[in-house]
Parts: C-alpha cells; structure tokens; sequence
C-alpha cells in the first residue's frame, strides 16, 4: 500500500494570504500579507451540515475530519466520493451508508475556539467506554518535537493569525496543519488520518492553542493518548483528559512543560542540561493568537 502523502503548511501559496497596506503608530508605511479567510459549507450526502470559516487549504480532510469527529463519518463507513467545487465553497462526502442528521444538527454548542467552532449534539458522545493505549511517552521526544516544530515554514511566520495543529509520532512530525480557528486544524489531521487508515494509537497530537474541553475531546476521539500545547489548560479540558486517561502537557517553553493529566505515561529519559532554555525573543508560533 502507498504511503499517504504528508502534507505540511505552504507559506508561499498565494490563495492563502492578500497583500494589504496599513500604516504604524508613526504613520509609516507597511506592506504586509494576512491570512485569507473564506467560508466552507460541508455536505454530507445530501445534508448540509455546516458551514465553517478556514483559509481554504485541504477543504477535503477538513470535511472529512469535522464529519468524523462529530460521529456522523463512523469508523467503519465506507466513502464513495469526496467531490469539491471551489467556486461554490462547497465540499460533499458521500458515504455508502444512508446517512440522517437532522436530529443532531438542532442542536449545536459554539466552542472557545478562536474562529468560534462548533459541535453538534452531546459533546460527550463517542467518549462513553473509551479507552486510550497505555503507550509511553518520552520527555526526550517532547523537547525534540518542540523544537523541529519551531522550525518549520509555517503560513503564522507570513502573516500570523492562525493556529497549527502536528500530528508526530516518537519524536518526529508526520504532518502538519494550519488554520484560522485550532478546530479547524485538528479536524484536517483527523481527516488525513480518516482518509488514510492511519491509527493514533502510537501519535502525539502538538497544538499551538488552549488546551480546550474541545481540543481534548477531538484527540481522545481520534484514539491519540498524548496531547501537547505551548499553550495553558482550561479546567473542563483537564477534567474530560483525566476522564478519559488522555495525557494533557501545556505551557512547553524551553526546559518546562506542566502536566495535568496521565503523567504516569511519562519516561524523563531527558537530560536537561543539553535542553537550551527559552530566550526572549523565541518564536511564538500561533501562541493565543
């Protein structure tokens, strides 16, 4: 079977970002470039379900990975068709199975996520049961990962504003996404690995963003044990990821990281005295942003 293609920002795509021309508190002039931001509305056979605002990269795994992580997309469905139209902002995902949600879709929670996101029916569902692998977790693979990922050519880099999400696993980035709203990052690492039978059993999940109720839930359903962030805790992300046995790190900053959550996972094979610590003016990546 072919390797899936792994896909990571492109800062150079022109769709993503427009030029504009502002002036500073001195009244001097700047050119710079901000992210695009477009509406996507999804299908699912022959419902609408939801229109999301993205920057329009990957417009496939985002649906893909939104359907599954609401529990309308199951584990075992098969997809007959992911068509979309760009001049129409549309994608549709056709599946094998007849498929009804008008039930779920009445009811609809707007999440903390930065371009507002949005989960219909229990936010719980699917969680019920759920039991995460008992893999563990590296510190060493920790300080590699943050350091690789901050590195990397990233659209925040161009013209900030967003959010990324990187699926790793060990201490190297498979994938990486980026978006307006974190869900929406998440949701496209989901797809991915929907679309290409890919388990998270032995992943890492790393995210720019809070480490949200909505973010925890996303990971545990895509079956990742660890979730890691630059970024702080919010105390019902921390009471679903002791729940649920998810392994919760935030505030990663140089030699430091805080885990709230599943820290019997942990193996601190780092010596951190070959671990640099944090200078002022390191890259924020999408931090709060």
């Amino acid at each position: 079977m072919p390797q899936p293609p792994n896909p990571f920002p492109d800062p150079t795509n022109p769709r993503l970002t427009r030029a504009l021309v502002g002036y500073d508190q001195t009244g001097t002039r700047q050119d710079i470039r901000v992210v695009e931001e477009r509406p996507l509305t999804i299908f699912l056979n022959a419902q609408e379900i939801v229109t999301a605002m993205t920057i329009g990269d990957y417009p496939e795994y985002l649906a893909l990975g939104f359907l599954r992580n609401q529990g309308m997309l199951h584990p075992d469905d098969t997809v007959t068709g992911v068509e979309y139209d760009e001049e129409l902002e549309v994608v549709v995902v056709r599946t094998a199975r007849q498929t009804s949600y008008e039930e779920k879709t009445r009811k609809k929670t707007r999440t903390s996520g930065c371009a507002v996101g949005t989960v219909f029916g229990d936010m719980m569902e699917g969680l019920e049961g759920l039991t995460l692998p008992k893999a563990k977790l590296r510190t060493s693979w920790l300080y590699t990962l943050a350091r690789e990922i901050n590195m990397m050519p990233s659209l925040y880099l161009e013209a900030g504003a967003i959010h990324g999400t990187v699926l790793c696993q060990r201490d190297q980035p498979l994938i990486y996404m980026e978006d307006v709203g974190r869900h929406n990052a998440v949701d496209k690492v989901a797809g991915w690995m929907f679309r290409h039978g890919v388990g998270g059993a032995d992943k890492i999940l790393y995210t720019t963003g809070r480490l949200t109720s909505e973010m925890v839930i996303k990971t545990a359903q895509m079956g990742i044990p660890v979730l890691a962030s630059r970024s702080g805790f919010t105390a019902w992300g921390v009471e679903i990821a002791r729940q649920v046995g998810l392994t919760l790190i935030g505030r990663m900053r140089g030699q430091r990281f805080l885990c709230l959550s599943g820290e019997e996972r942990l193996l601190r094979d780092a010596d951190l005295a070959h671990v640099p610590e944090e200078g002022r003016k390191h890259r924020r990546k999408g931090a709060e942003a």
